[in-house]
Formats: structure tokens, C-alpha cells, sequence
């Protein structure tokens, strides 16, 4: 996956090798192997190109960090001390990287929409899965303060195994 989000671009089992030899000797059928892996897990797309493949990452590699921090700390049973413990293996330029993020990602009060605390995203996630309205509904189910947070009681449930009211 390095060398192909490296690249950022569509490439071939052959670009690829050619790449890895820089380093150290290794078959054209180990990375075809592991490029078709790789495709068979859903982390490239291919595209036929001739007799070969040209293959591309699904996502970024920071996304992928992302997903994997995200995992790692949902699956934490006390998330703030996770969080604690993560900051505090963190150098001052990590840290400092930390801040510039959340800078970027806070809205200020002053910028929010009327009527509602939290950010669309997390109005998204905390709806249930089958909607009886359009999706571009803009107001929120319930009103709030402004500086009101309103958090589910429960986090969602995993759709593959969430139950209707009669338990199927």
C-alpha cells in the first residue's frame, strides 16, 4: 500500500516491482499477488489496461490512519483515558499537529446554524438507519439552545445486527 498511495496515481504490478528493486530483490509474482490481495480486500480498485492491471487506492493513507485510531480508541472501555494515554506518547510536534486540527475542525459558535449545537455529521450518525424523511432535510429533529448539546443515549447500533421492535 506504500508504494501506491506513494504514487498517487493508477499503477501496475510491473511500476511497482520495478520500485521494490531499488531496495531488494523480489518476484513479479509476489506483487501481483499481493496487489490482487490487496484488490480482493477492497484497499485498490483495478482497471484493465491492456493484459495487465492498473491498480488504486481506495482511500488515503491518512484516512486509513484515521479509520485504524478511530477503531482503536471506539473499541477502548474508558475512551478519555485511552485518549490520555495516546497524547502523552505524543512528541510536541505531534501534539502541536493535534492543536492546528482541532483549530480546523472547532466551528465557532458564531458560525453555527440556528437552531441546532452539533455539526451535521454527528446529526448524521446518530439517526437511525431507515429514514421516513428526504435526505436533505435541513432542520433538526429537535430544537436547542444554542450551546446545548444533545447526545444519543445509547451510541447507534451496528447495522448488520441491529433488531426492529418485533426482534427480527
Amino acid at each position: 500500500m506504500s508504494r501506491v498511495w506513494k504514487w498517487n496515481r493508477p499503477v501496475t504490478v510491473r511500476e511497482v516491482l520495478e520500485d521494490l528493486q531499488k531496495e531488494r530483490s523480489i518476484a513479479y509474482t509476489t506483487v501481483m499477488t499481493v496487489l490482487d490481495n490487496l484488490h480482493q480486500k477492497g484497499w485498490v480498485r483495478r482497471e484493465a489496461e491492456g493484459r495487465a492491471y492498473r491498480y488504486e487506492a481506495v482511500s488515503t493513507r491518512a484516512a486509513y490512519a484515521a479509520a485504524l485510531m478511530n477503531d482503536a480508541w471506539s473499541q477502548s472501555d474508558n475512551p478519555a483515558a485511552a485518549l490520555v494515554a495516546f497524547f502523552g506518547m505524543m512528541s510536541e510536534e505531534q501534539r502541536e499537529a493535534l492543536r492546528d486540527a482541532v483549530r480546523i475542525v472547532q466551528v465557532p459558535e458564531t458560525q453555527k446554524p440556528t437552531g441546532t449545537s452539533e455539526p451535521a455529521e454527528r446529526a448524521e450518525r446518530s439517526e437511525p438507519a431507515e429514514r421516513t424523511e428526504p435526505a436533505e432535510r435541513t432542520e433538526p429533529a429537535e430544537r436547542t439552545e444554542p450551546g446545548e448539546r444533545t447526545e444519543p443515549a445509547e451510541p447507534p447500533e451496528n447495522p448488520a445486527s441491529a433488531q426492529d421492535a418485533d426482534g427480527r
